[in-house]
């Protein structure tokens, strides 16, 4: 286990009074470290967990070939470009069942959907395309015609195997349980998944001037809204979230704290007490009990930030302010936890948008403007701020829709120039 001694001599240019957000990435993904501890889960109880190892597919999807279409299968080798096909119909084809007859040359199957190919064809021509006509004789059945150079053959086709085959990986291990993970290991015949352990985060709030709900409003506290937010990102991502509440600013109430998180979690976060210079006594208490770094990040909003750990646990120091707790988790908390998850989900792309209106920045730091994104007349993604980007402005986080990213050495932006956009769609 790394120490933060040893990471930070592991980063070029390290400095914790003025750390790029990039040098902060960078760090974190050297300090935590996935859990290793699985178990088994139904696939009703499997959303959003991380896989402990592959799935290997226990059979091939398709299981045989069959038709991708409604239509009439037939051998493809008798189409020609220059003249249409005329086929009997001698039999139908339903989905669920074999057709247990055999097609000749001349000869084509009415298929649905889904049905097995009959042994010999492998090409279907969808209903609309044909014109169907009774045979002169009664009891003969219908003959279809097919337009030349309409079809090649092997169209329409499912192949086995051609989603996934026997034996093959299904999912890997790390990968995230996505509804659509689900749908494929259904689609397997899979009921029982093999998963990670959900990651165990405790979370308390500081400070004298803080009050949980109930409590009846004083002169110069504030309601906590921060305890909230962070147990809803939480909840969102997959934790195991252990709520300690509202600690006091008293030494003997602050230690029992991080004890009692360090005792059963795997992560703690905190919100306030970590400003250079703070009164408080949280900062001492962290240092006391842990390997703990102070920062000053180069960022805004959201600049002071502790990490480190505390005994077994891994440490999040958040500032106070409700969109500076949002934006460093996003941006900081958020990739490590699901590291430590043990996944290894890549974070979704920033897009690009142009600026709908010129925005004030000097390089040196990377700031995070709250964004409404939209998609213009031309199909292009556009974006606005949500106004007063202060960071106690919590009503802006609701209005947002994403982060305008304005990276460290971007200066003032101009109407119409794109800048990065984070979305907050399935994480805030």
């Amino acid at each position: 286990m790394k120490t933060i001694a040893s990471i930070a001599q592991e980063l070029e240019g390290y400095d914790p009074q003025a750390l790029s957000a990039s040098t902060v990435s960078s760090f974190l993904s050297r300090l935590v470290e996935p859990v290793t501890q699985h178990e088994s889960v139904g696939i009703f109880q499997a959303l959003g967990r991380v896989l402990s190892h592959d799935v290997i597919s226990p059979i091939s999807v398709p299981p045989h070939d069959n038709s991708a279409m409604d239509g009439y299968a037939f051998d493809g080798a008798q189409l020609s470009s220059q003249a249409s096909l005329n086929l009997r119909v001698v039999g139908t084809a339903l989905a669920g069942a074999a057709w247990p007859g055999r097609a000749g040359p001349g000869e084509c199957v009415k298929i649905m959907t889904g049905a097995v190919l009959p042994q010999g064809l492998d090409t279907v021509v969808p209903q609309e395309f044909v014109t169907r006509d009774p045979l002169p004789r009664a009891g003969d059945g219908d003959c279809i015609a097919i337009p030349a150079g309409l079809l090649q053959a092997g169209d329409n086709r499912r192949r086995l195997g051609e989603d996934l085959m026997q034996g093959q990986p299904a999912l890997q291990q790390g990968d995230l349980l996505t509804p659509a993970a689900l749908g494929l290991l259904a689609s397997l015949g899979i009921e029982q998944i093999p998963v990670l352990r959900r990651l165990r985060v405790a979370y308390f709030s500081t400070g004298d001037e803080i009050l949980s709900l109930g409590q009846s409003p004083r002169a110069g506290a504030v309601f906590d809204s921060n305890r909230y937010t962070v147990f809803g990102l939480l909840t969102r991502l997959g934790c195991e979230v252990i709520d300690l509440g509202v600690v006091r600013d008293e030494p003997a109430l602050l230690e029992a704290a991080f004890l009692r998180a360090a005792g059963q979690a795997d992560a703690i976060i905190t919100s306030g007490g970590v400003s250079v210079g703070e009164a408080d006594y949280t900062k001492a208490m962290m240092k006391k009990l842990g390997d703990v770094a102070f920062w000053k990040i180069a960022m805004r909003p959201g600049r002071p930030m502790a990490v480190g750990r505390i005994g077994p646990s891994v440490l999040f120091g958040l500032p106070g302010n409700p969109v500076a707790v949002m934006v460093t988790f996003l941006a900081f908390v958020r990739p490590a936890l699901l590291q430590m998850m043990g996944s290894t989900a890549k974070a979704p792309p920033l897009l690009r948008a142009r600026s709908l209106e010129p925005l004030r920045k000097k390089p040196g730091r990377t700031e995070y403007q709250r964004g409404i994104v939209s998609t213009a007349a031309s199909g292009a993604l556009q974006v606005k701020t949500t106004g007063n980007q202060g960071s106690g402005v919590l009503s802006s986080m609701v209005q947002a829709n994403g982060l305008i990213v304005l990276n460290h050495t971007q200066r003032d932006v101009a109407v119409g120039d794109p800048v990065d956009v984070m979305m907050f769609d399935g994480v805030i």
